[in-house]
């Protein structure tokens, strides 16, 4: 019964000589029955926070079944029900037997000693043999207790004849010295059979655990190795970046204050919208035509050939992982020939659909291949980063061929969304 009425305010609601607490941010508090209060506001009140206060009462009840695995009390149930079901017949006849039959009692040792082995088994032997590996020491502890278990069920037998105050062969057509077939035949299969299935389940749950923690495990070493992955990239970029905008103050300081401002907004997109695993497309792009500007004014346009053509054809929003293009094209402006005797040039060709980005980029690449024998190790590191996120981010839906020809270096590239 309800003692008190809420109108507004965190108290207590008493209910039956106990008290629980009402949740702080509650717009009620406790009056006296004489206050003035709306009828119809009160009872929806009350309403609410006794639903709340059961629901408290079902939490902690949950909390308490999961603690002590009191679910497992009707598994066993209803596992020994369906046997005496399939050997005696319908739910009625095994309320009759449960409850008049003098062999019942033989029934009960089944259930709990078949329950001590089970669960000696689940979590003494398994986590302190079998888990550590001591497998054989495990495999005669689980046959001892099997043996040991089966002694106790073929006693209830027994003590079936002394609380009926018949024999053995009245209750159950066997004698005394035919224990064996009490002990081999009768008790040893149905104890054999519940400690395999539970260790069935025991085993499976710990299966699918481990596979769970494994795979959580998984991706976050494959979300820290793209972390890593970008955190190279991101510097490498930046590095040649200012270097292209230094070369430029000595050459064109107008051109270099107009490559800062481009350069602003390349750092603007990096630092605070690329942070994510995908980027919008459009933002993407974005940068790729910012970047190329600021890559033309580095180099001498009278004598390098540009053609750069992007395509978008998308009708929808789509999104693309940053940075996964910027490599092919830092790579073709960073080392793209430079000899005033020959045909030098950067070619780029790239589209966009609604189901797939193609890119074609190529560079013409200097005749003496001493250069890139002398250059470090490091260098193809953001080719080699690009395609490690590559088999990472678009397993199975991407396709990449590089070409390394004695006058020229291509990349095609095929994503699909």
């Amino acid at each position: 019964m309800i003692k008190k009425i809420l109108t507004s305010g965190p108290k207590r609601l008493t209910r039956d000589k106990k008290s629980f607490p009402v949740a702080k941010d509650t717009p009620y508090q406790l009056v006296t029955a004489d206050r003035q209060f709306d009828p119809g506001e009160s009872i929806k009140t009350i309403t609410c926070v006794v639903i709340e206060y059961f629901s408290m009462d079902y939490a902690r009840f949950k909390d308490f079944i999961l603690k002590y695995k009191l679910y497992h009390i009707p598994f066993w149930l209803c596992y020994h029900l369906v046997w005496l079901t399939i050997n005696i017949g319908g739910l009625s006849e095994v309320y009759d037997y449960l409850r008049f039959s003098d062999t019942s009692p033989k029934f009960y040792f089944y259930v709990v000693f078949q329950l001590i082995a089970v669960y000696f088994n689940l979590y003494y032997l398994i986590p302190k043999l079998l888990h550590v590996g001591r497998y054989f020491v495990y495999i005669l502890a689980v046959l001892g207790t099997i043996l040991i278990c089966n002694a106790f069920i073929t006693s209830g037998y027994f003590f079936a004849t002394l609380t009926s105050g018949r024999t053995l062969f009245e209750l159950f057509g066997v004698y005394p010295h035919q224990v064996s077939q009490i002990y081999f035949v009768w008790a040893l299969p149905s104890t054999v059979a519940s400690m395999t299935l539970a260790m069935s389940i025991k085993l499976g749950k710990n299966w699918l655990q481990t596979e769970k923690r494994r795979l959580r495990l998984e991706k976050e070493n494959l979300e820290t190795e793209l972390k890593y992955l970008k955190s190279q990239i991101n510097p490498h970029f930046l590095f040649n970046t200012i270097n292209s905008i230094f070369a430029l103050i000595h050459k064109n300081p107008d051109l270099a204050s107009e490559s800062l401002v481009n350069f602003s907004d390349l750092l603007r997109y990096q630092i605070y919208e690329c942070n994510d695993e995908k980027t919008a497309l459009d933002k993407e792009l974005d940068f790729i035509e910012n970047f190329i500007d600021l890559e033309k004014l580095r180099l001498d346009q009278g004598h390098t050939e540009m053609q750069f053509d992007i395509q978008d054809h998308t009708t929808c929003k789509q999104s693309i992982a940053p940075f996964i293009l910027i490599p092919f094209i830092e790579n073709a402006f960073k080392h793209v020939s430079k000899g005033k005797e020959r045909h030098n040039f950067i070619r780029m060709t790239l589209e966009t659909t609604n189901r797939s980005l193609q890119l074609h980029i190529e560079n013409s690449k200097s005749w003496d291949d001493q250069a890139s024998k002398e250059q470090p190790k490091s260098s193809g590191l953001g080719l080699k980063n690009v395609g490690r996120r590559l088999n990472l981010l678009y397993p199975g839906s991407h396709s990449l061929r590089i070409m390394d020809e004695s006058d020229r270096f291509s990349v095609i590239l095929k994503l699909e969304w």
